[in-house]
């Protein structure tokens, strides 16, 4: 059974954040946990969510009061997502109080912080490649030279692409990511951001 099914039966066809029934997709939360989307890290979204989660600019906070009912799902993607827009939105009032109410494992409040949307924007660090672009959580790099791993004879390849990485959210120059079996940290200054077709 195709994904995008999965999630029409277990949403019965609607909005997994506002119960619309209109221009519903799979959504993958980012970054795509471990190996990509699947049934945990995707939800079924209307065009009117994604639009204000992967543009922040253009987040209506009266939209998400939707949030009071979906972030009791017993859905990770679902919790996630509902976490990261309550805490974009926490300034408004009511949404701080919905953060309060809401429980979530470590592993998906760790999850849930990997957008940033907890942070002030003062807050916030940004992470560049050797370039300048921005770097964001689930983005993929390229290794620009040869780097030794720590604790391992192991040898990182100039060329070596590196997908789905996570951003350390306490220090600008530190990213994660896999190189083989092994997950690595990775200094921003030897990795180029791949365009979205590499």
């Amino acid at each position: 059974m195709s994904l995008q099914l999965d999630l029409e039966n277990r949403s019965g066809n609607k909005c997994e954040l506002c119960a619309s029934t209109t221009n519903l997709s799979v959504y993958d939360v980012k970054p795509t946990i471990t190996g990509g989307g699947g049934n945990d890290g995707s939800l079924l979204a209307c065009e009117t969510c994604v639009t204000q989660i992967d543009n922040p600019q253009e987040t209506e906070a009266n939209h998400w009061r939707c949030l009071n009912d979906s972030m009791w799902s017993e859905h990770r993607a679902v919790k996630v997502v509902a976490w990261r827009m309550l805490s974009r939105l926490r300034k408004e009032g009511w949404p701080q109080d919905l953060l309060d109410m809401m429980y979530l494992e470590d592993d998906d409040l760790r999850f849930a912080k990997e957008s940033g949307d907890h942070l002030d924007e003062s807050e916030k660090i940004i992470h560049r490649d050797a370039n300048g672009a921005i770097l964001q959580a689930g983005d993929s790099v390229v290794l620009i030279k040869d780097l030794k791993v720590k604790g391992s004879s192991m040898v990182a390849k100039q060329g070596t692409a590196v997908r789905r990485i996570s951003l350390d959210h306490e220090n600008a120059k530190f990213i994660e990511g896999k190189v083989g079996p092994t997950q690595i940290v990775i200094i921003t200054d030897y990795v180029k951001k791949m365009a979205e077709k590499e």
